[in-house]
């Protein structure tokens, strides 16, 4: 493995993120925005989601699932609270909807500046507010990103669809060697195809909807097992069921293991093999040592392997 690629929320952060603030805009008022954000996220499993409707749930506010909901990867959702039209999304969403100019530019600077995710809701007249949320770092990202550099690892990347403050404020505090925020799924695509490119052995580790393509198109792909979506894990070879980062070093250690035993038992067998068949041709050979070869070779072979069960404990 020459090269990783590393989502940001859910695989380095705990994918438990919680609101921060709810900053209405106009005439709106944080009830309002929270209500709308609720109703289009009722029926959504992504962690921001979880983390408005935790929120709601917190303030005991009442709220019904929006109708006509769709969801646009990378960028948001949208979909109707009575006869009212509302929307979520980045703030990229809020610009393609036409609305770039009714956001609020310095103190959306300011509160990213802190790290935080901003989500911006509004409705068919434009942005009614913005709700920043903070998710936590996962113990040990720091060490984990710290291991594959050691393991010779000589890229480590992370794709985020996230603003590039939250996501510096995260590659400063692992390591991250490069940084690429504000992705949507194509663009994270492209990313992992210039990775191909440069190195022989590029993996993707994500765990949303939004990864999958990436996923799919590195040389292998790591999901986070448990909070990972379902596309995520499909696409992925390999699934971290423990959603624990700091197997992934391990996994690629124990690999290296792995392949190390196998050819030693190959070379072994094929040293075996070779002397019993020079013992054939100048007749020294024997039943008792065609089966010495043949079954001894298979029961030391099957031993060297069990080596690799103390990889459980390193």
């Amino acid at each position: 493995l020459q090269a990783i690629a590393l989502d940001k929320t859910g695989t380095l952060t705990e994918g438990r993120p919680e609101v921060a603030g709810i900053h209405p805009l106009g005439s709106a008022s944080q009830t309002e925005v929270l209500q709308a954000a609720a109703a289009l996220e009722a029926r959504a499993s992504h962690p921001l989601a979880l983390a408005i409707l935790a929120e709601a749930t917190r303030q005991d506010l009442a709220y019904v699932a929006a109708t006509d909901s769709r969801t646009i990867p990378g960028r948001g959702v949208e979909g109707r609270q009575g006869e009212r039209a509302i929307w979520l999304g980045s703030p990229r969403f809020a610009t393609e909807k036409g609305f770039g100019t009714a956001l609020p530019a310095a103190q959306m600077a300011e509160i990213e500046a802190e790290g935080a995710t901003l989500v911006v809701v509004g409705d068919a007249s434009g942005p009614i507010g913005l709700i920043a949320l903070r998710d936590r770092l996962r113990p040990g990202a720091r060490d984990t990103i710290a291991a594959l550099h050691e393991l010779g690892v000589k890229q480590v990347v992370m794709l985020t669809g996230d603003n590039a403050a939250a996501a510096g404020a995260v590659a400063q505090a692992t390591g991250i060697d490069q940084v690429h925020a504000g992705l949507l799924p194509a663009n994270k695509l492209a990313e992992v195809e210039r990775l191909t490119e440069r190195y022989d052995m590029v993996a993707m580790m994500g765990d949303g909807v939004n990864d999958a393509p990436a996923m799919a198109r590195a040389h292998f792909a790591v999901a986070m097992g448990a909070v990972g979506s379902d596309a995520a894990i499909e696409t992925a070879d390999i699934a971290l069921m423990s959603d624990d980062i700091s197997r992934l070093p391990w996994l690629i250690a124990h690999s290296r293991r792995t392949m190390a035993v196998i050819h030693q038992n190959i070379g072994l067998s094929l040293v075996t093999k070779l002397g019993f068949a020079l013992a054939t041709a100048f007749g020294l050979a024997s039943m008792w040592g065609a089966i010495a070869a043949d079954v001894g070779v298979s029961l030391l072979v099957v031993g060297n392997a069990l080596r690799l069960l103390k990889g459980k404990e390193s």
